[in-house]
């Protein structure tokens, strides 16, 4: 099955307000760049995105945080982007904080078929007893909190200890970024651009790849495939302009000798 679509604006075109996003990406390092701002351009609202972090101020997930697009957002962290802690203090948007690795788990149960699972990862912590602040007030008190999950104890190899529940995610709509891909929808990811393009792209219940480099069925070998096409259904073929564009988030350089 060709899943080729001719632009991002058409495969971002059934995207409805109040959506549920799976975004790939880890600061501005493989995000799907072409496809937030043909979302942005679409006019989608209200939306919940569900995504490592929310890019920075003027690239990325930022452009539709700074549109006023977003409503609730679950992230492992808010930093590298001002305008995203404005808005979480300023009781604008909803922010469900969740550790790094547990929300990739999170993804990645949703996309296996994996109602929920138990982790010992925030045990003893506002993760696992509630209280950590999702929404603020105009006043900065807190006007929603996180619920207290359940925790039980199971027998390991170290013995007894103790695990919090944590629900897997599942996206109406993913949207993910890769190096190469075939019309099937088989995707590459780049090295650290791997990061969480491939977990993004299993939670959501239709996903698009925008690709960097699209090559035909059979083109890339089997034992290559980092996402199978059939957690895919839409993929969009860059332009060398699109591809080439790539955003820094620091730049660190060495004084000379």
């Amino acid at each position: 099955m060709d899943k080729v679509v001719g632009s991002a604006a058409e495969a971002v075109r059934d995207v409805p307000s109040g959506a549920t996003l799976a975004v790939g990406g880890f600061g501005l390092c493989g995000i799907p760049t072409v496809l937030i701002d043909a979302l942005l351009e679409q006019g989608a609202d209200e939306l919940e995105v569900i995504s490592n972090n929310c890019g920075t101020d003027a690239h990325g997930l930022g452009r539709l945080l700074n549109g006023g697009r977003i409503r609730r957002i679950v992230a492992s962290y808010v930093g590298e982007n001002k305008e995203f802690a404005r808005q979480y203090l300023g009781g604008e948007v909803e922010v469900e904080l969740t550790p790094q690795g547990t929300l990739a788990e999170r993804m990645r149960a949703g996309g296996s078929g994996i109602a929920a699972f138990f982790t010992a990862t925030g045990v003893g912590t506002q993760i696992a007893d509630g209280g950590l602040p999702w929404r603020y007030d105009v006043d900065g008190k807190i006007a929603l909190a996180s619920p207290p999950k359940e925790v039980r104890t199971f027998d390991t190899v170290r013995g007894p200890r103790e695990f919090v529940l944590e629900e897997g995610v599942v996206a109406d709509f993913a949207l993910v970024r890769a190096h190469t891909g075939d019309r099937h929808g088989n995707l590459v990811f780049r090295k650290s651009a791997r990061n969480f393009n491939p977990l993004a792209a299993m939670c959501g219940r239709l996903t698009i790849a925008e690709v960097e480099h699209l090559v035909e069925p059979g083109e890339i070998d089997p034992d290559d495939v980092h996402t199978p096409g059939i957690h895919v259904q839409r993929v969009v073929a860059l332009t060398p302009e699109q591809a080439g564009d790539k955003q820094i988030e620091k730049r660190t350089v060495r004084t000379a000798a």
